[in-house]
């Protein structure tokens, strides 16, 4: 005899997939298609290929947005349904099917119910995610390489475009440092809590002796402005140095001194670019970072004055945000949410998604605490 009783259960997800229409404003969304669709069916919209771009891409998000909104509540109907058939009819194979799908709703909106905490001001834009290479020699600049690909990983498991910006490779193995951008919906609010330090504990394969070594990496994520007017920088400010791009191992990747860096003078802000194929281009690109950088920098310290004001002291994250584990046993754990697992590896293959949701909850719930 099949009784399936999970009422309770769907209620609840209803209750909260109620909260999460209200919070993503489902008219607001449809309008904004509407009015998106409009302006990209637009004869002549690709004259303008940067405005065509955004355009496409931003209506692409809204739409793929409304239909993860719209599949969510089909499947909580056929849901219902399949409880009513499983128990009406006495079918095992539908409760089964009940139970799986239930688990799979829950997980569903949980992730959903995730993207709706990422509400401040510029969660919605991409992101540009620096990796350095802490303490550690040569096992940190390892370390840094296997951060980089992590998060490329990722990226590519989610769909989402990645960009390398600029890599400068350690003598020998790993990387110095690594700057990419990640074009995709919310993806600095995604990633902002990635950012902190990350150690590393294994034994070296670049010690003879085989001892335990504890490296660090820096993890740093910006926004990429889409209109970055608000911020001009005199050429007096800034110096521009140009140079080859070259591959691991200094193997030169090109003929020319396409690669561009940028010092900001008076923050000691350093931007280098190595991704486009002119001068020029890569000019404009680390430009259009460094500008991020300091409009980031400013409203960082506007908020700070604020606070200080106010009269409020709030601790900071501090720089160690999590620990990679490889010996004498197997862990990734965040120090900040307390979330960890037993396979590393899993997480160095790009399964951060536990991570990301574990610390945008934590962020959430900190703000309010403050």
């Amino acid at each position: 005899m099949v009784e399936l009783d999970i009422a309770a259960q769907i209620a609840d997800l209803r209750t909260t997939f109620a909260d999460i229409r209200s919070v993503v404003d489902v008219d607001r969304l449809r309008a904004d298609i509407a009015r998106l669709s409009e302006e990209a069916g637009v004869p002549d919209l690709w004259d303008d290929t940067e405005r065509a771009q955004k355009v496409t891409s931003e209506l692409s998000h809204r739409q793929s947005e409304l239909a993860r909104i719209t599949a969510i509540e089909r499947r909580l109907d056929d849901l219902e349904v399949l409880v009513e058939l499983a128990n009406s009819e006495n079918d095992d194979e539908s409760a089964q099917e009940a139970r799986g799908e239930l688990a799979g709703l829950q997980k569903s909106i949980g992730e959903l119910e995730v993207t709706t905490l990422l509400n401040r001001e510029y969660d919605e834009l991409p992101a540009v995610v620096t990796i350095r290479a802490g303490a550690g020699g040569v096992d940190a600049a390892d370390f840094a390489d296997m951060l980089l690909r992590m998060y490329l990983r990722w990226a590519e498991q989610h769909g989402y475009s990645t960009t390398v910006m600029d890599t400068s490779y350690a003598e020998e193995a790993g990387i110095k440092s690594a700057t990419f951008e990640v074009s995709a919906p919310h993806a600095f609010g995604t990633l902002s809590v990635e950012a902190g330090t990350h150690r590393l504990v294994r034994m070296s394969p670049f010690n003879s002796a085989g001892k335990r070594q504890t490296s660090f990496a820096a993890v740093e994520v910006i926004p990429l402005m889409q209109e970055t007017g608000e911020i001009e920088i005199p050429e007096s400010d800034m110096r521009v140095d140009v140079f080859r791009s070259s591959g691991p191992g200094g193997q030169s990747v090109n003929t020319t001194d396409s690669a561009v860096r940028i010092t900001h003078i008076p923050t000691g802000i350093v931007v280098s670019m190595q991704n486009e194929k002119s001068q020029i281009q890569n000019r404009a690109a680390a430009l259009r970072v460094l500008q991020s950088r300091l409009l980031l920098k400013q409203r960082e310290e506007d908020a700070a004055k604020k606070k200080e004001l106010a009269g409020t002291i709030t601790a900071s994250w501090g720089d160690q945000i999590r620990s990679y584990v490889l010996a004498p046993y197997q862990m990734v754990k965040d120090l900040r949410t307390e979330h960890e697992v037993n396979n590393p590896q899993a997480v160095f293959d790009g399964d951060l998604d536990g991570f990301i949701a574990a610390g945008i909850r934590w962020r959430a719930g900190a703000g309010k605490a403050s």
